[in-house]
């Protein structure tokens, strides 16, 4: 039998929010009490999650709501969240989808105010509504098994929104900036349909966009209810199915995501402080960071920097080169990038447990690596050497491989 992947195709013909899609998912077969259970889980207080039934211009849908107590809330930035998700006993994949989002979020919203991202305070992105919805998601995502996310192109509204910064144009500009190389039109509607967590979750997830994907199978179909009543039904519509392996294959090995590699020639500089100049760079949103030994003139020993990022951290980047560096210059040139798909397992050792990264390319294993930080903790606290514990995490991955 033909192996299949598991996809969904949603079509945001009335704009995607968080808790639209939330709904969708559950109305496509992710399990309301199972959601609950595992938002318990989260550190967080002062909120009461509804799911109802509610009708949208004649099409029946589920409708999440999350009423927030505003006085025991409190702003918070990307920091403060990624803590309240890894704090959470989550699976490791819904905890990686989850910060994801969050940082996708971050970066557009640091971009707008002008603002490093640490410094960001997320206000109503950052409330709890927000992280019950990404983090629901990511969770409903991993429980249905979805493997492709496809986006339809978005009808995101029109006019003027309030929100804590003022008035400003629809889309906001977060959720323009969210939208880059992803189709989306504005409408008739003088409303806010996309809001910056739909987007943040498309701009995330979405593995192509349009229109649905040829040999697209549809086994089911989910109605999320969004809050507006519109003069077309205000619901997102998930198609739950299923793509020929071949046909997901061949169109990954036709995706590249477009980078930028920096470039800097340093001589003169301790090797010691790269280290700290490497956190820096990965801390302002680096892809990759690496070092080469390289001679300049007068045959003076130096250190080429190489740094791997996407367009919208290329100010931050030049600035911590600048400034933890003795460069006074530095040249940058576009690049395409193919990555393989990743995934992470828990490895239970009798001693701890170890996260593992499976990698995957075109639906073949490539690597399956073990966590370093998690092996070295464990050699540390038994006495045994790191390699044997790598070693055993090894094994027993690739017996769920």
């Amino acid at each position: 039998m033909d192996k299949q992947c598991n996809a969904i195709f949603l079509d945001c013909f009335a704009g995607i929010s968080g808790n639209m899609l939330l709904g969708a998912l559950l109305d496509a077969g992710a399990p309301e009490e199972l959601l609950r259970a595992e938002l318990t889980k989260l550190p967080v207080l002062g909120y009461e999650l509804t799911v109802s039934r509610v009708d949208k211009g004649g099409i029946n849908a589920a409708y999440v709501d999350v009423q927030v107590d505003e006085a025991v809330q409190v702003h918070r930035n990307l920091a403060d969240i990624i803590a309240i998700i890894e704090d959470a006993e989550l699976a490791p994949a819904v905890k990686e989808t989850s910060k994801s989002i969050f940082k996708r979020l971050a970066e557009a919203e640091a971009k707008v105010h002008g603002m490093p991202v640490d410094e960001i305070h997320f206000h109503e992105v950052g409330a709890v509504d927000s992280i019950i919805d990404i983090v629901g998601t990511a969770w409903a995502l991993d429980y249905l098994h979805i493997e492709r996310v496809y986006v339809s192109r978005l009808q995101v509204g029109t006019g003027f929104v309030k929100c804590c910064h003022g008035v400003i144009p629809v889309p906001a500009p977060a959720t323009a900036e969210l939208l880059h190389g992803i189709p989306y039109y504005p409408g008739e509607i003088a409303k806010e349909l996309v809001t910056p967590t739909g987007a943040a979750i498309a701009a995330t997830l979405g593995t192509g966009f349009g229109s649905m994907p040829d040999a697209f199978i549809s086994t089911k179909i989910g109605y999320g209810a969004g809050t507006w009543e519109l003069e077309i039904p205000n619901v997102l519509r998930l198609y739950l199915g299923k793509l020929p392996a071949e046909v997901v294959n061949e169109n990954d090995s036709q995706t590249q995501e477009q980078c930028i590699v920096i470039e800097a020639n340093i001589d003169d500089q301790s090797p010691e402080s790269f280290e700290h100049v490497m956190s820096g760079l990965f801390k302002a949103g680096a892809l990759d960071v690496w070092l080469t030994p390289i001679v300049m003139k007068k045959n003076r020993l130096a250190t080429k920097l190489s740094v791997l990022i996407t367009q919208e951290c290329q100010e931050k980047i030049t600035e911590v080169i600048f400034l933890e560096t003795n460069s006074i210059g530095m040249r940058f040139y576009p690049v395409s990038r193919t990555k393989a798909d990743r995934e992470f397992i828990v490895i239970g050792l009798p001693w701890g447990d170890v996260k593992v990264k499976v990698s995957a390319y075109q639906g073949k294993i490539c690597n399956v690596a073990p966590e370093y930080e998690d092996c070295r903790k464990i050699a540390e606290e038994t006495g045994m050497p790191l390699k044997v514990i790598q070693q055993l995490a090894l094994k027993e991955a690739m017996s769920y491989c």
